[in-house]
Formats: structure tokens, sequence, C-alpha cells
């Protein structure tokens, strides 16, 4: 586990971010931010940093060696290299419970613990070589400047996915104002607000929801369950990619953003065009177009979506929960291409199809396995009846505090309030305050995007 949340904004950050600020060489700079990074990820993975640095390392050498005499071979080396140390720590354990089912197979499942931001980090690596290898990007001839882009910790553990290319100019030359400092502090207040006050006080509705025996659920707890997840993992992810843009602002990077408000989407292919955008555009740079994209045929092109959405529920964890979720999404989205004007005709109908669509996906997604998932997707559509138990859990879900946070939340997804100009830096006051007096009173903090 990285630093406490409170160790994280108190001790942590103020300090960084002083030092940083009275720092006028780049060099210098960068150095202080690698230092920090590497302090921020060793302070609860003391062995996996250096997994870490290594994978830093590889991607440097190679991309040299790549410049030098471009060749697949050497791609495809650094290719199996990366991947193969994200199966080994990520996918390993998932592989051998899934060959263990086959009869009389019966291989011990090695305890390997999942590194935090391992997806993320190897992600970053692999696009810079490729770009690399593309003519994108010349390759770094600084180490350092490498350790950086992939360790830097604002994004380092729950992305959003960076290019090298969209910040190799920053790492070398930047500069920050008055301006960039007010408005990413503003912006990192804000993700944080989303994640403790909103996703935190969700998630232990859902929590609370999928714990509980079959026979004690309802139709509607499960709705309520499914609809807070689905709400708890946007803004626990969304706030977080706030947090990571906001910091970067105030060191001087500008990264691009993640979310564009997913549940205001007409269509299964418009929410993947405003949720993590980072990961979609990554896919479809990096493996849908190199597959063929959609130049190739109707047949090829569902073909090429569904492999993608395999391996995007596949990037998230190693569960089979999380391949069916991602196959789910590209099902849909091959029934859409199939009725290309349907979204036209349902009219406001089509927005009320794609959160029920995401929200019925988000139950595989939240489900420890392939059973409770069926299992609670059954009763979301037939468990109409309800007795005292199942009433009794129902009614104790609706406190005052979750009633406030879901309309907030519903509100807040959909847009609809903006903040500017004075307001501003009263609401983001009020709201740090508020944070900070959750997270000292409270030990449910859980990152959900931290294991992927």
């Amino acid at each position: 586990m990285v630093f406490s949340s409170i160790t994280f904004l108190c001790v942590f950050l103020p300090i960084v971010i002083a030092s940083y600020g009275m720092t006028k060489d780049i060099k210098i700079k960068n150095a202080l931010l690698i230092i920090a990074s590497i302090l921020f990820y060793a302070y609860g993975e003391p062995v996996y940093v250096l997994l870490m640095l290594l994978c830093s390392y590889i991607n440097y050498f190679m991309a040299l060696q790549i410049e030098k005499n471009k060749t697949k071979f050497k791609l495809v080396v650094t290719l199996i290299a990366d991947l193969g140390i994200l199966c080994i720590f990520k996918y390993l354990g998932m592989l051998i419970s899934t060959i263990n089912i086959l009869p009389g197979v019966n291989i011990p499942e090695p305890e390997i613990t999942l590194p935090v931001g391992i997806s993320f980090f190897t992600f970053q690596a692999l696009s810079y070589v490729v770009d690399v290898y593309m003519n994108r990007v010349n390759a770094e001839k600084s180490f350092f400047n490498i350790l950086l882009y992939i360790s830097f910790f604002p994004q380092l553990i729950a992305g959003p996915i960076v290019k090298y290319h969209d910040i190799d100019e920053e790492i070398k030359e930047r500069s920050t104002d008055i301006n960039d400092i007010s408005e990413g502090l503003q912006r990192f207040i804000i993700g944080l607000s989303k994640k403790v006050l909103i996703a935190n006080t969700l998630g232990q509705t859902a929590d609370y929801v999928y714990g509980l025996q079959y026979d004690r659920l309802s139709a509607g707890l499960v709705w309520i369950g499914a609809i807070s997840y689905m709400l708890q993992i946007y803004f626990d992810f969304s706030g977080y990619s706030d947090m990571a843009i906001g910091l970067g602002r105030m060191f001087g990077f500008h990264f691009k953003e993640n979310f564009d408000y997913p549940y205001t989407a007409k269509s299964i292919q418009d929410f993947w065009r405003r949720w993590h955008i980072s990961l979609t555009n990554w896919f479809r740079e990096y493996v849908y177009i190199p597959l063929g994209g959609n130049r190739k045929g109707k047949t090829r092109t569902w073909i090429n979506r569904l492999f993608v959405f395999f391996l995007t529920g596949l990037w998230h964890g190693a569960n089979w929960t999380f391949i069916l979720w991602g196959l789910y999404h590209g099902l849909f989205l091959t029934l859409e291409t199939l009725f290309p004007k349907l979204s036209k005709k349902l009219g406001w109908l089509s927005r009320v199809y794609v959160l029920v669509v995401v929200c019925v996906g988000f139950v595989l997604f939240r489900s420890d396995s392939v059973s409770q998932a069926f299992t609670m997707i059954g009763i979301m559509f037939t468990g109409f009846s309800m007795n005292a138990a199942q009433l009794s859990s129902f009614s104790s879900v609706f406190t005052i505090l979750f009633i406030i946070t879901l309309i907030v939340s519903i509100i807040a997804s959909a847009g609809i309030v903006h903040i500017k100009n004075m307001w501003t830096y009263a609401v983001t006051s009020v709201l740090l305050i508020l944070c900070m007096v959750s997270l000292a009173g409270s030990t449910y903090n859980p990152f959900i995007y931290f294991r992927f």
C-alpha cells in the first residue's frame, strides 16, 4: 500500500511542492520528482520498485537499440519482456487456476502480490518503444527522462495512461506560474472530493449489497447496489484522474482528459469515447488499428473489436468476470454497428439504454465470481418479491447521508452544475476541509483502480 491519504496530503505532497517551487534548474526539478516518485512507490512496494526500475531501463535501452537499427525482432523482444512481466505478476495465478479445472491437474498456485499500478506503467513503457519503432518519437538519450515519464507519482498507480510524445517536450522544458498552481490545486481538490466524499460513501453501500446472502436480496436492493457501484467506480477513477491532472499541472505537465461525462452517452460507442479515454485510445492505436481496424471488411472488424474488448477486460484484472465484462461491451458495440441509426430513433431513451447496459455490465465487473454475477443479474430482473429479511436489508441502505450523496452524484455525473470564477475558491476550500475530516475519521478508503 502506498502512503496513507493523510500522510500524502499533509506531509509528502507539501514537502515535494515546496521543494519543487524553490528549484529553478529543470534537471534538478526532474531529479526531485524522480526521487519523490520512487519514495512514493517504495513506501508500500519496497521490492516492486526494483521491478519498475527494471521495466524502465529495459524499455530505455531497447528503444535506443531499435532506433539504431529498426528490426521487428528487437521490438518483439521488448514486447515479450514487458508483457512477460505483466503476465507473471498479474495473470499467472489465473492461468494456473484455469488449467487446474482439467481432470487430474493440480498445479500449485503461486502466491504473488500484484504490484500496484503495474498495468499502467507497463502500458506506458510499451507505447514509448512502439512509438520509437514507428518513428513517432525519437529515442530518449537520457535514462532519467524515461524514468520520470514512467515513474511520475501523480499518475503512476492509477493513470491516466500517458504517451511519451505527449509530454516529451515538457520533461525537458516547462514552467509553472500562479495560474497553473491555482488551477491545478483546484482540480486536485475536486478529484479528492469525488473520491472521498462521493465514491467512498457509495462504495460502502455497494459493498454491503454485494456482501449479503442471496436470500436477503431483492430486485430493488440489487439495483441500488449496482447503481451505487456504477457511480462509485466513476467518481473513484475520474477523481483519481482529476487529482493526477491537477498535480501534473502544478508541476508543469498537461495531461489529457480521461473522462468526459460518460453517463450522458447516447450509445455504448459514445460511452467508450468518454470513459477511461486514455485506455480506449491506447488499445485503438496500438492494437485495433494494427490488426486492421475497420479496413478489412465487416467480419474482420467485428473480430478485431471483440478481441480488443477481450483485452480491455483482461487488462482490468485476472478474473473471468473482467473478461466477460469486456466481451459484453464488445458485443453491444457490434450490435450497434448493425443498427447504426438506433440511437437517433430511440431519442432520449438511448441514454436510458446506455445506463442500463453499463449498470448491468458493472455487476459483472464488481462480482467476485461469474456465478455471483449471474445470480445478482438474475435477481435484478426476477426478484420482485420481498420478505421481512429482504425488506430489512433494503430499508437499512437508505440513510440520510446515502440519499444526499446519491442525489449529488447523479447531478455531478451528468455535468449539470459547473462552478466558476470566485466561487471555485470558496467551494474547493470547503471541500478540502470536508475531505480532511472524512479521511481523519474513517478507515474506509479503497482505490478501485490501484489493483489494476
